[in-house]
């Protein structure tokens, strides 16, 4: 047996009223993602109980996705579908408005270029003359806001630039001085190296020594001595001999 439509009014015993609250945002939440999955639509679901609690489903968790997608939505669908009345009514007094206003942006344009002066007064060009004064020199003082900004930037280049170079002239300064003892160490050593060969010449040159062997030379030289000797003592040695004979 069937049951029976159920009817649509609130539930007055608060039991029975939490149960079906209950299963129906069960069910709910079933069918929400059912639909979402049978037929891959995004899905937003937001319950709030009589007690304020929050129950909701968003396809794949993109709840604020969806919202905004929503906003946009129903944004656009309420300017297309209902404009707003009273806006669409003031459009003529604003076309008015804004027609005035550009013409006079146009006349006072005009001023400013030196044209249309005939139909001025001597109190409308004296103030158009004041205007364009304090213009000028609003003009003249951001001229020459930019020229010191210009040459402040400059200076500090030029100083810039004169450190790098003092910098430089320092490194070369240091190299040069390096190149310098570099040369001196190696002229030292040069000298180091010819003093050091010239004692090994003089150590490697033959010592005069006495060649107790002899040679031809020294026995021509003894010879030659050894007449010379032999000469000056004969005649001692006659005289000699003579004494003893006259005894």
């Amino acid at each position: 047996m069937g049951r029976g439509r159920v009817q649509l009014k609130r539930i007055e015993n608060k039991i029975n009223r939490q149960v079906t609250f209950s299963k129906r945002r069960t069910g709910l939440l079933k069918k929400a993602h059912e639909i979402s999955v049978l037929c891959d639509a995004q899905v937003a679901l937001i319950v709030f109980s009589n007690k304020g609690k929050l129950f909701e489903y968003a396809t794949d968790s993109c709840m604020e996705n969806i919202l905004e997608r929503y906003e946009r939505y129903s944004y656009a669908e309420r300017q297309l579908v209902e404009p707003d009345l009273e806006s669409q009514g003031n459009w003529t007094f604003e076309h008015a408005r804004l027609k005035v206003k550009v013409e006079l942006l146009q006349r006072n344009l005009r001023h400013y270029l030196g044209e249309d002066l005939d139909s001025l007064s001597i109190k409308e060009i004296q103030s158009l003359e004041q205007q364009l004064d304090n213009s000028l020199k609003q003009i003249r003082s951001r001229k020459n806001q930019l020229m010191h900004e210009s040459i402040s930037e400059l200076q500090r280049k030029e100083k810039a630039m004169q450190e790098q170079n003092n910098f430089l002239s320092k490194k070369i300064k240091e190299k040069e001085k390096n190149v310098a003892e570099a040369q001196e160490v190696h002229n030292w050593e040069q000298q180091q190296q010819q003093q050091n060969h010239g004692l090994n010449l003089v150590a490697q040159a033959p010592l005069p020594c006495l060649n107790m062997g002899g040679t031809q030379q020294n026995d021509q030289f003894l010879q030659v001595r050894r007449n010379q000797l032999d000469l000056t003592l004969e005649p001692s040695l006659y005289s000699c001999h003579l004494g003893c004979f006259g005894s």
